[in-house]
């Protein structure tokens, strides 16, 4: 099915390049949450949801702006996440950093995942028992795919990777307890792509996320042999509803790592 999903994510690309090249701010719309949503939001959805029904009829599909709408099923154990433009702050800003994230939930987990930035024709793919890979795209054509891991940690400080434009107090106070050689800030779940491909060592997201801007690039991870953990040092685990504290589908504070684990590591 992993291959499945990345044609399914190249597709949403497709839909979502011409209306990126032609954008006017003066377009975008508000969610009732005070979130943007674009014409490009739209688009890459309905091109996922009519894919994921051809391809795995009878599988569930949580999707962020049918979500938003209302529209949301039954999941079970075994599910589909969803984000058809991850980053449409960076979309709108016309960085390039936005991302079609697609993944596929069983028992919690994210078991697949393709992460496919259009805008710079960057792809990541991963799988329980698969491992992960990383591929160019080129005019809608993947080149050829490597794979990719999560590095060693040199012990000489470590790469700490931040969202570009949810850069929180509380993550920044997080970051102060580790020795690090390096602060880089980038946009959507391309973090942990960069995380999976050995390019850096933490993201601690200590502020608001959704399950669907996580599960793909979690999935990526994981496959990498990094990842995500809560703040209590536990697996991120999915399909999270009816919760007392917060609305369906709402992640709690979170770190994702490589081979470094935070909290076994800290230094005063």
């Amino acid at each position: 099915m992993l291959d499945d999903l990345i044609a399914i994510a190249l597709k949403a690309g497709a839909a979502i390049m011409p209306i990126y090249e032609r954008f006017d701010a003066a377009s975008v719309a508000t969610k009732g949450d005070g979130s943007p949503v674009t014409a490009a939001d739209e688009a890459a959805e309905a091109v996922i949801l009519a894919e994921l029904a051809r391809v795995a009829p009878g599988i569930p599909v949580v999707a962020e702006e049918s979500v938003a709408a209302g529209k949301c099923p039954a999941t079970g154990s075994r599910f589909f996440l969803v984000d058809p433009l991850d980053g449409t702050k960076e979309f709108i800003s016309r960085n390039g950093e936005f991302t079609v994230n697609i993944a596929l939930i069983e028992n919690g987990r994210p078991v697949l995942g393709v992460v496919y930035a259009p805008a710079i024709g960057d792809i990541y793919a991963g799988g329980e028992g698969q491992g992960a890979r990383a591929a160019k795209v080129a005019n809608g054509v993947v080149g050829t795919w490597r794979k990719i891991a999560v590095r060693a940690c040199t012990g000489s400080g470590i790469s700490v990777l931040a969202s570009r434009s949810h850069l929180t107090d509380e993550t920044k106070a997080f970051v102060e307890k580790f020795s690090v050689a390096d602060f880089v800030s980038a946009g959507s779940s391309l973090k942990f792509c960069k995380l999976a491909a050995g390019e850096a060592d933490l993201y601690p997201r200590l502020g608001r996320t959704m399950e669907w801007d996580t599960a793909a690039g979690d999935a990526v991870l994981r496959a990498a042999e990094g990842g995500v953990m809560t703040m209590d040092g536990k697996p991120l685990v999915y399909g999270k509803r009816n919760q007392t504290e917060d609305v369906d589908f709402a992640n709690p504070w979170f770190v994702a790592a490589g081979s470094f684990d935070p909290f076994a590591t800290v230094t005063e």
